[in-house]
């Protein structure tokens, strides 16, 4: 006979392990921060995008973020920051063009290198 503590106890540990039924797997852990991406906006210097800092957890920090703008020229405008700096990039606005906003935000576990993987932000398309 199963003692009813014994029983909880290993129901417990399976599921901080990942083998309850339902458990989402993970690669490896999560980020310590997380980034937004705005979509293409009209603004006074011209079509924008911003990538900027969310949230960090206890053991995170933010290194730098990246936006990017493909613009009415068909070409790649990117522009970075560093720390909890937003990112914000500016194209020239030609009307009824289509830009294209995608980023990145690569956060750092305090006290250590850049995480090596970033998070990816966007795409996010807005003809204007």
């Amino acid at each position: 006979m199963i003692r009813p503590i014994h029983a909880v106890s290993m129901a417990f540990m399976l599921a901080l392990s990942g083998f309850a039924a339902g458990a989402v797997a993970h690669a490896g852990p999560l980020p310590p921060c997380t980034y937004t991406l705005s979509p293409p906006v009209v603004g006074p210097s011209g079509v924008t995008a911003t990538a900027e800092l969310a949230g960090c957890g206890p053991a995170g920090g933010p290194y730098s973020a990246v936006a990017c703008l493909l613009g009415a020229d068909g070409v790649t405008h990117c522009a970075q920051a560093h720390g909890a700096d937003p990112a914000v990039i500016s194209v020239p606005y030609k009307p009824g063009a289509t830009y294209t906003a995608t980023g990145r935000g690569c956060p750092i576990w305090l006290g250590q290198n850049p995480a090596p993987d970033c998070q990816l932000l966007g795409p996010f398309t807005a003809t204007l």
